[in-house]
């Protein structure tokens, strides 16, 4: 054999590795993803704590908790749900947050996203709850400066993630 043959032959050996080491992980992360998709439920937000899924929740798990109100600044209408907080601790215990632990609430439908502290969620007086939409997917609403106002809620909320520092 030639050296350009096995030069040809090297070649595509090291072609074929290599399409075969991508074909291999594309299948087993397409794989890892019916693993965490089969354990949600439709409509279920998951909730990723420093990028592992953890837990998640739906509007139905949120009717066993204490719903509040506040009145909207902007229309003043009467915004009912559930706190951000409370939905928080049926998943993960109070001791795990601290006050700077990062909480991003998502919409990937309407691309939009809000970052908010622990403190600024358990804070009472900031009202930072879900109110469910007449649609039947949550919103998150909020008497928070960034929030007050109906364009800055963040509808049709699926997911969220929580990164502590």
């Amino acid at each position: 054999m030639s050296q350009k043959n096995r030069i040809f032959v090297a070649i595509g050996l090291l072609i074929l590795l290599i399409l075969s080491v991508i074909g291999i992980e594309y299948f087993r992360g397409k794989s890892l993803a019916k693993q965490i998709d089969a354990s949600l439920e439709p409509g279920d937000i998951p909730v990723y704590w420093n990028g592992t899924l953890k837990g998640a929740f739906s509007p139905l798990d949120l009717e066993s908790l204490t719903t509040t109100t506040f009145i909207d600044a902007e229309e003043g209408k009467t915004q009912e749900g559930w706190l951000l907080k409370d939905a928080l601790l049926t998943q993960f215990n109070q001791n795990l947050f601290s006050d700077n632990t990062i909480i991003k609430i998502i919409s990937t439908s309407r691309e939009k996203s809000i970052e908010l502290t622990w403190a600024e969620v358990k804070y009472p007086d900031n009202m930072v709850m879900f109110d469910l939409s007449g649609r039947g997917t949550l919103k998150l609403v909020s008497l928070l400066e960034q929030l007050d106002i109906r364009d800055e809620w963040i509808q049709d909320v699926d997911k969220i993630e929580i990164k502590t520092r």
